[in-house]
């Protein structure tokens, strides 16, 4: 079969980077891959799922076209090109020439043109087309041997629209009336005016009854009021934008069958170009488990760069003005066999007795350990690892008998346990809370290798061997060589024979060890060797404790809200069932689109999937729900089903067989706010906004009858932070006499007392409190509140002048971030924002929205984390029986001895308010109870 595939290329690249624009992807070279990374998936998923036999990728050029002579305002409002998509363009042309797609051009043309021209042709050539394109306008290029292909994007799959698809979208006889519903309607994005007044729904109404826009024209007289006179006033402007939005199909390009067919692609072209983007997972897809970075860099950090010009770093934003050594690239591929180092094998008593005496004389070492899975609760020791100098290693396996593992564990008790020697390890909390199962608490300064990166470059990765490569320019042996790929039949490092896993242990050891000789620098040039001192690295101790005491999980509860769930559930079906008039699989997407569209017709647009059944995802169900009762009824069911499997049913299954508990992991370096997150059970997702969704906290229950829960919550910890940033004294005086702020800001902005707010005021000044720091607009304000745009940016408008603090913290902060590329919390943790002076409105303001919330989210990021090393601290220093369980955004959980509830609500109480001196007074309100639902 003949299958063409034209790409529209600019339309893919912008989709693909502003898709990914709230978590870019970027080299440690500080190269924005989001564009190239997500062009590169979407091209590899066209390449395997539909396997073309042709391709071509067509773009504009910089040429004016006859769309411009004919309407000088065609485009002109376009926003400029983000700065990081403009220099991602040039790696993106590289990588569609190493895969041998040809890239098809032609001057006084656009893109749509000629994919329309060379679409036309390959159906008369015998060929099934696919223009693949998020651009409505190509809808009118559709027919029968000619389809718009839309690529996957946020979870859904990918959409084929045909003749039959195109109609019931448009509402329209035939594809050609797209152009006329175009024309009436316009196109912002391109500036094509269109009849004023018209817009998507009464264009397709007027077409429906007239079939063009000449006819509507010729009909004007049948129109009334003010359409008639637009109408007859704007006919010519009607005309010229159906010209305009008209693709041509007569583009003087040659359809050269040959030249359009799918050919193998280069490893000599796309390697280099893998190296220096750091397409590690990518180039594993395209050349196999073989490929690797390091390898293939020396083309990137040679004499010339990929396109032939001397190589040089790309310019940067100005925070890293100051940090040349950070992005100065180490020579590249180096291997442990170009190295040559000095790994031994510990396997002696004699030896191991040696190698203490030696530590023990350290200041500083390194260590890691090796174990049989990456569950610290769960997985056994299998060796241990030491570093004191570069190039330099040792490996003490560890026996798989337990008595003989804590006996042999015991002997470096001196070392691990010595508070004068600083630890150095690579997320080494998983490494302290495997040693803590073998009786060995880890003492002393700690320096995680993880968690420097992360403080010195928090959008980017963090894991040893993308350290190792960007910094050393070394390649660390893979884990996949001794234990295999990923999958059911992984062995584990036990399996391994010890002579190979020497290497690759002291190895770990080496190159964390040198990584922190780059990183120690690096934090102290950042301004941000003291967040990792007296924050980051301390509260590792407090997490470890955390991970290893677990929270008791009452299974009863669970499985009694489990079958409630399930009663509830088959209601909810049988509602949808009667309504329905039939019995279906209700899990079924399939019989599900059926009965909604086929049998019900709640929608005849409803879109389908390519294999041809109707889309039935959240957000189609919602755009139903105001249409018909079965809709809400499905949307229970559906969001009953997913509480009892993602929490209800999957909690017991996450209790810990050797302790009974459930036993979260944190993690401090994932949000680039400074925020903890955690998994294996999510705590941050347990449902909370919802009555149902608050039960499962019922399920979280204290360790025994001698015990009970407190929960310790900051209260609107974020307001207080921003009236204290701000100095905003209208809204620290409302904090400090103890008013709602709400209440407070309702009657600031209505002009009232605080006798005279009502609750709805109270509701929205509350929408309005909390969107100012996240830089929610007039519009986004609108439309929470669902009142008028003119209302909201009143609303906005009077909250500044009453609150000129936060207004001029930020005018302050945005300028501040302008300047320097970056903004601080409280205690000088920096958030970078790359896009901060974008001439791209789209993306600066999504860098200034970061600007303003940033330090204010950061700095309550801080202000817990400070809380909880303090607390733990004091438990440990009072000697206490009760522990620290849970955290939860601004909450903590503990798990407390019913003698010990006065003093623990007093350590609570005093370290959490006192965790960074404020002007404001900081609150929280300390809950007790058998349950975490009880206690919150």
């Amino acid at each position: 079969m003949k299958k063409l595939f034209l790409l529209d290329g600019m339309a893919l690249i912008y989709r693909a980077h502003f898709a990914l624009s709230k978590n870019p992807r970027f080299t440690s070279t500080g190269i924005n891959t989001s564009a190239v990374m997500g062009f590169a998936n979407t091209l590899m998923e066209v390449l395997k799922k539909e396997q073309p036999s042709h391709i071509a990728v067509v773009f504009d050029t910089n040429a004016p076209t006859e769309r411009h002579t004919d309407f000088v305002a065609y485009k002109a409002h376009r926003e400029a090109m983000p700065e990081d998509l403009a220099a991602a363009l040039p790696y993106i042309f590289k990588l569609i020439e190493g895969f041998n797609i040809p890239v098809i051009t032609k001057d006084g043309f656009e893109a749509d043109d000629i994919i329309g021209t060379l679409a036309k042709a390959g159906e008369k050539a015998g060929f099934t087309v696919y223009c693949m394109t998020p651009d409505k306008d190509f809808a009118q290029l559709v027919s029968e041997n000619i389809f718009i292909y839309k690529p996957a994007r946020m979870g859904n799959d990918m959409e084929i629209m045909g003749v039959p698809e195109v109609l019931a979208k448009w509402d329209i006889e035939n594809v050609e009336q797209v152009i006329d519903i175009l024309g009436l309607w316009g196109d912002a994005v391109d500036n094509i005016p269109g009849i004023p007044g018209i817009g998507e729904k009464t264009a397709k109404s007027l077409i429906k009854t007239y079939g063009s826009v000449e006819n509507i024209i010729a009909h004007s007289h049948e129109l009334k009021g003010k359409q008639r006179e637009n109408v007859e006033n704007f006919a010519d402007q009607g005309m010229i934008s159906k010209k305009l939005a008209t693709i041509i199909l007569n583009v003087p390009v040659e359809f050269d069958e040959t030249s359009l067919k799918l050919d193998e692609p280069s490893r000599e072209l796309l390697e280099p170009l893998f190296a220096e983007l750091e397409f590690r997972t990518l180039g594993k897809r395209v050349f196999g488990e073989g490929f690797s970075v390091s390898d293939a860099k020396a083309a990137v950090t040679g004499q010339t760069d990929l396109f032939g010009q001397p190589a040089a770093m790309p310019e940067r934003p100005k925070p890293f003005e100051q940090l040349p050594n950070l992005f100065e690239q180490p020579a590249a591929g180096k291997t442990i066999a170009d190295t040559a180092p000095d790994y031994q094998l510990v396997g002696s008593p004699e030896k191991r007795a040696e190698l203490i005496a030696l530590l023990l004389q350290q200041e500083s070492i390194s260590f890691d350990t090796e174990t049989t899975g990456t569950d610290a609760n769960l997985a056994e020791l299998v060796g241990l690892s030491f570093s004191i100098k570069a190039g330099q290693g040792w490996y003490i396996p560890v026996p798989a008998d337990r008595d003989a593992a804590l006996q042999l564990a015991a002997e470096f008790k001196p070392v691990l346990e010595n508070a004068q020697i600083r630890k150095i390890g690579q997320n080494i909390k998983y490494d302290m809370l495997i040693l803590k199962w073998y009786d060995i608490e880890v003492k002393g300064q700690l320096f995680d290798t993880m968690l420097a990166h992360y403080l010195i470059d928090p959008d980017t990765r963090h894991n040893m061997d993308v350290l190792a490569e960007n910094y050393l320019g070394y390649t660390p042996i893979s884990i996949t060589t001794l234990i295999g790929p990923k999958g059911k039949n992984q062995g584990t490092m036990r399996d391994v024979p010890v002579e190979k896993v020497v290497d690759y242990a002291a190895e770990d050891a080496d190159v964390t060890l040198q990584l922190a000789e780059v990183f120690s620098p690096l934090l102290k040039q950042l301004n941000a060797a003291e967040l990792a001192e007296k924050i980051e690295n301390p509260l590792i101790f407090v997490l470890a404790d955390m991970e290893k005491e677990g929270v008791r999980i009452d299974m009863d509860t669970l499985i009694t809200y489990s079958a409630e769930l399930e009663i509830e559930i088959r209601k909810f079906e049988q509602l949808v069932f009667e309504k329905a008039g039939v019995v279906f699989n209700l899990a079924s997407p399939k019989q599900l689109g059926e009965v909604l569209f086929d049998k019900l017709k709640l929608d005849p647009k409803a879109k389908k999937t390519k294999t041809g059944q109707y889309q039935t995802g959240e957000d189609v169900l919602m755009g139903l729900a105001s249409k018909s009762d079965i809709v809400k009824d499905i949307l229970d069911f559906r969001q009953l089903q997913k509480l009892k499997s993602t929490y209800v049913d999957a909690l017991p299954l996450l209790v810990n067989p050797k302790t009974g508990r459930v036993h979260t992991s944190y993690n401090q370096a994932v949000a680039a706010t400074g925020r903890l997150s955690s998994n294996n059970p999510n705590l941050q997702n347990i449902p909370i906004r919802t009555e149902r969704g608050r039960e499962v906290r019922k399920a979280f229950i204290p360790r025994d009858e001698n015990h009970v829960l407190l929960s310790a919550d900051y209260s609107q910890i974020e307001l207080r932070i921003i009236a204290d940033i701000a100095k905003e004294e209208n809204m620290l005086d409302a904090f400090k006499n103890g008013i709602d702020i709400h209440t407070a800001t309702a009657a600031k902005v209505y002009g009232l007392s605080i006798e005279e707010v009502t609750p709805t005021q109270r509701r929205n000044a509350k929408a309005v409190n909390f969107g100012i720091i996240y830089g929610q607009s007039a519009f986004g304000l609108s439309q929470n509140l669902g009142i008028p745009r003119k209302e909201a940016a009143e609303m906005i408008e009077q909250y500044f002048a009453q609150y000129p603090g936060i207004k001029r913290y930020m005018n302050d902060t945005m300028n501040f971030a302008r300047e320097n590329g970056f903004v601080e919390t409280m205690m000088g943790r920096r958030r970078y924002l790359r896009d901060i002076n974008s001439a791209n409105q789209t993306v600066r303001g999504f860098a200034e929205r970061n600007a303003i919330n940033a330090p204010i989210q950061g700095s309550a990021a801080d202000m817990i984390k400070i809380a909880m090393i303090n607390i733990h601290q004091d438990i440990k220093v009072q000697n206490l029986q009760s522990k620290m369980t849970m955290q939860v955004h601004d909450e903590l959980v503990f798990d407390v001895l019913k003698t010990e509830v006065e003093a623990m609500k007093s350590i609570i109480s005093h370290r959490m308010k006192s965790a960074i001196e404020t002007t404001v007074p900081i609150e929280i309100e300390i809950g007790e109870g058998r349950t975490w639902l009880e206690a919150h």
